[in-house]
């Protein structure tokens, strides 16, 4: 045996096989019978041995086995939004399987309210990079790494040449719940919206902010309302996805002489804020104003309150990028994925106060 750090050489000798073979018996591949197999893993515990060197497979390999996670934003803000943890807990899942880990890439806030680029991108070995809340027109983070040769998947984007995309049918949903609010009765619409961009702003859109919407998700959502004939009474944009965001919103909103009889908010956080604005000012919901979200969360802590939403299916979403990885590590370049969502009415809509 040699000196130090056992080597594969040392199992394959301990376990009476050659080193291609236990080399085998290490990564999955390739015919070796069942009983070998478990013959190198014994020799392997017995000697302390715990697998081939990293650093020297990936050499080998020329793949380092990580896929980069950008985020987009600050982590103890994502990691605050239920819709980030499962969508995340669905992708890291699926890369488990295929034996690949995960680096985490957060936004770094600029001086001027915009982003700036984390050194990791440009240094961290990563395979491929997933831009999991999208990218913007000329996004910088896409462009750092287009140059590096990585291949990106965005969940939530502008189709770009070449680049895989993994989204959900949220133009199509938002139509189908501003169908059913119409159907209810409502005219009178207010839309709490999801940021437009960066720098990040939280307040009344003006038509120069609409303008410059640089934000898919946001877009889409808008579009949605568009699409089933409604112009909203008034737009609030929020900084994120935050109920404390979607509270200051539904003030601004509500906290008038004549307020809008329904509040279609982006995501659900936002519509809980809404909702617990409207308690605060003493308004009834849904009979003084009906409150809608988007993301289909289980808010158990607004009970007796079930918010009317779109659901979206944030694992399956999670899980799609994942195979989106895997079809880049094979090189190929998969179509773009738009998953289906679906309405799921609660409590807190109904027909307008006459």
């Amino acid at each position: 045996m040699s000196q130090g750090r056992p080597t594969l050489a040392d199992v394959a000798t301990a376990a009476g096989v050659s080193v291609s073979t236990a080399s085998l018996a290490f990564s999955g591949a390739g015919p070796i019978a069942p009983e070998t197999r478990a013959r190198v893993h014994d020799a392997a515990a017995q000697l302390g041995y715990f697998g081939p060197n990293p650093l020297g497979r990936s050499l080998r390999s020329g793949r380092s086995g990580i896929v980069a996670v950008v985020i987009g934003d600050q982590l103890r803000r994502s990691f605050r939004d239920p819709v980030s943890i499962q969508v995340l807990d669905g992708l890291v899942g699926t890369l488990g399987t295929m034996g690949l880990g995960v680096l985490l890439i957060p936004a770094t806030a600029a001086a001027d309210g915009g982003l700036e680029l984390d050194p990791l991108l440009a240094s961290a070995p990563m395979d491929v990079a997933v831009l999991i809340w999208g990218a913007r027109s000329g996004d910088p983070v896409l462009t750092a790494l287009q140059r590096r040769g990585v291949p990106v998947v965005i969940g939530e984007g502008p189709e770009v040449p070449g680049v895989p995309v993994v989204g959900i049918q949220d133009r199509k949903g938002t139509a189908q719940l501003a169908e059913y609010l119409l159907n209810l009765g409502h005219k009178r619409f207010a839309s709490v919206a999801l940021p437009f961009g960066l720098p990040r702003r939280a307040g009344v859109v003006s038509a120069g902010r609409m303008a410059a919407l640089d934000w898919t998700p946001t877009r889409h959502r808008l579009e949605g309302l568009a699409d089933a004939g409604v112009e909203p009474e008034v737009v609030v944009e929020t900084a994120g996805s935050l109920v404390e965001e979607g509270q200051a919103a539904g003030r601004t909103v509500l906290d008038v002489d004549d307020p809008p009889t329904v509040v279609a908010a982006q995501s659900d956080l936002l519509a809980a804020g809404v909702l617990l604005a409207a308690r605060d000012l003493g308004l009834r919901v849904p009979e003084d104003v009906s409150v809608a979200g988007f993301d289909g969360l289980d808010l158990a802590w607004l009970a007796p309150d079930v918010l009317t939403t779109v659901v979206q299916p944030l694992a399956a979403k999670g899980e799609a990028i994942g195979h989106a990885v895997q079809s880049l590590l094979a090189g190929e370049v998969p179509a773009a994925v738009h998953l289906d969502v679906e309405l799921r009415v609660g409590t807190t809509t109904g027909p307008p106060r006459t």
